[in-house]
Parts: C-alpha cells; sequence; structure tokens
C-alpha cells in the first residue's frame, strides 16, 4: 500500500535578463483533503484506497506531497562574460490528506495517532524538496561564463545545474520511500495499528 507518492507537478525555469526584485527562496504550501468514512479501520483503508490521490495509473496513495518549482534567473552580461546575479526560486508544495468524516471514539483515537504518522511521512518529503532548493541555490552561486550578447551558454549552464539538482533530489524522495514501504517498515505498522481489531 502506498502512503504516498512525491510528485513533480512542474518544474519551470523562466530565465530572466531583468534585475531581481527580492533574493532567496520563497515557499508557498497547500493542503488538501478527501473524506473517508468507516465503522472499523479495515473499512477507512479500504475508503482511502478507493478515494485517495491517484499514483500511476490504477493505484491509490493514502497521501501525497506534490510540488512544482520556478526559478527566476537574473543574468547580466559584463566585459564579455555572463554572470547569474540573483536566484529567486518559489517552491509551491501542496500536501493531500484523508479526512475523517466521521467514527466511533475509540477509532478517532487510532485514526488520530495514524494521521501523526501520515504527516510526518508526508512533511518528510517536503522538507527533501525544501533541502533541493537550497542545494540548487547552492549550485547556481557563482555562475559566470565567457558567452555571447544573449548569455545563451549561461542560460543553458543554469538549466543544467537545476536539472542536475533535481534529478538527485528525486533519487532521495524514492529512496526515502523504498524504506518506508518495506516489509516491516514503517507505512507497514501505521496500516497495522489502524486495521488491529
Amino acid at each position: 500500500m502506498r502512503l504516498t507518492s512525491p510528485t513533480m507537478l512542474a518544474m519551470a525555469f523562466m530565465l530572466l535578463c531583468a534585475s531581481a526584485a527580492s533574493a532567496g527562496t520563497k515557499l508557498t504550501v497547500h493542503i488538501r483533503t478527501y473524506d473517508v468514512a468507516g465503522n472499523t479501520g479495515a473499512a477507512l483503508v479500504e475508503a482511502m484506497d478507493r478515494l485517495g490521490p491517484k499514483h500511476g495509473y490504477m493505484a491509490r496513495a493514502i497521501a501525497e506531497t506534490g510540488y512544482a518549482v520556478h526559478w527566476d534567473l537574473d543574468i547580466v552580461r559584463k566585459d564579455g562574460a555572463c554572470h547569474l546575479r540573483q536566484a529567486n526560486g518559489t517552491l509551491n508544495l501542496t500536501y493531500t490528506f484523508p479526512r475523517l468524516s466521521s467514527a466511533s471514539p475509540i477509532l478517532r483515537k487510532r485514526w488520530d495517532r495514524f494521521m501523526i504518522g501520515v504527516r510526518k511521512h508526508e512533511q518528510t518529503h517536503g522538507g527533501i524538496a525544501r533541502r533541493m532548493m537550497r542545494a540548487t541555490e547552492t549550485a547556481l552561486a557563482g555562475l559566470r561564463r565567457p558567452d555571447n550578447w544573449f548569455c545563451t551558454g549561461t542560460h543553458l549552464e543554469a538549466r543544467r545545474r537545476i536539472k542536475t539538482i533535481y534529478v538527485e533530489y528525486e533519487a532521495r524522495q524514492n529512496a526515502f520511500d523504498a524504506r518506508e514501504h518495506r516489509g516491516g517498515g514503517p507505512v507497514e505498522h501505521l496500516v497495522e495499528a489502524l486495521t488491529k481489531p
């Protein structure tokens, strides 16, 4: 059973040769929910399997972290060379969680414990995405090279560096999921605690 599927919703590279308004990475967080109901933990898991965010073509996840990244790069040309003066990144995180619509007090307690683990898992994905942004800032810092009037090669090098960091951090996202979803791992324990008789 999948708890999450880290998804890169979009990675846009908007390369501008204009003065940047402010430096650093900006973060926006959106929370989406879908309602589930049931009289037992097993019924709730079944509802999540039916209603959760899509994971691939047929499967559904319990919860999901999606993110979109946008970079505004201020590249200027001086003395025959182009250099990156400023890199402003925006990370839009979207978490999707199940929401319990009704349950007995005992089942609600189990649900609340279950959701602590679900939120922790998804927030770890969000943390990896935030570290990706910081790593990208570091990789872009000091970018300077001889180039044409349009700084074409500098723009291409910036894109290459951004993509390299993205691939590395997507691998980290997948490795985290592999650890969490292994047999006898944290996700299995969360589901077992929710569905115990």
